[in-house]
C-alpha cells in the first residue's frame, strides 16, 4: 500500500500539502489521510515559543520590501488572517498572516478585519504571509497551531524565520519558515 505521505517537496522546502491543504495517501482510488505521527506538542512548544518579542519585528509589507527568492532570515508582525478564508490548515502548524492595521479603531477588542470594509480596502495590496513549523524530518508539524500555541484567527504574533518573496507570483504572498514564535498579549 504506496503512500503520498513525505509532503511532496517543492523549491523553497514547501510542500504540495501546504498549498493544497491537507497531504493525502491514494489507495485503491480512496483517499485517506496521512496518519499523525506521535509528538509530544509541550516539548515542541518549549522550542518554538520565544519568551520575549523580538526587538526587530517587522511589517509584511517592510519584509516584502527586503525578501527576494533565496531565503534570508526575517521577523515578522502579524495578525492571524486571510482575506475571508480559514487562516490556519487543518492538524498542521501553519497559519497566515495579514498587516497589523495601524489605526485605533483596529485595536479594539473583537475588530475583524475580514468583515470591515476600511481594513479590506487597505490590505488589499498588501502582502499575505504564509507561516509553516517544521520538525527535525523537513515537514510541516501535524499538530494544529490553534492548539500547539493557543491563538485564534485575529491574534497577533510575531514570528522568527526564514523567509523568501517571489514578485513573480501573482498574489504577493511571504513564505516563512518559522523557527520560533511570540503570540502579543490581546488588547483590552
Amino acid at each position: 500500500m504506496a503512500s503520498n505521505c513525505d509532503g511532496g517537496r517543492m523549491a523553497g522546502g514547501w510542500t504540495r500539502a501546504w498549498l493544497v491543504g491537507t497531504t493525502l495517501a491514494v489507495v485503491g482510488g480512496a483517499a485517506l489521510p496521512c496518519p499523525a505521527l506521535e509528538i509530544d506538542p509541550a516539548a515542541v512548544r518549549g522550542q518554538l515559543v520565544l519568551p520575549a518579542e523580538p526587538a526587530d519585528a517587522v511589517a509584511p509589507t517592510a519584509a516584502k520590501g527586503k525578501l527576494t527568492t533565496t531565503p534570508q532570515p526575517v521577523v515578522i508582525a502579524g495578525r492571524i488572517g486571510a482575506r475571508g478564508m480559514e487562516p490556519f490548515l487543518e492538524n498542521k502548524a501553519s497559519f497566515w498572516l495579514m498587516e497589523i492595521p495601524a489605526d485605533d479603531h483596529a485595536k479594539k477588542p473583537g475588530h475583524d478585519n475580514d468583515n470591515c470594509p476600511f481594513c479590506k480596502r487597505r490590505q488589499a495590496n498588501t502582502p499575505m504571509t504564509a507561516v509553516q513549523f517544521l520538525g527535525a524530518d523537513g515537514k510541516v508539524i501535524p499538530i494544529d497551531a490553534r492548539k500547539l500555541f493557543g491563538v485564534t484567527k485575529g491574534a497577533d504574533v510575531v514570528v522568527r524565520g526564514q523567509g523568501v518573496f517571489d514578485p513573480k507570483l501573482p498574489i504577493p504572498v511571504i513564505q516563512v519558515t518559522a523557527d520560533g514564535i511570540f503570540v502579543r498579549p490581546a488588547a483590552k
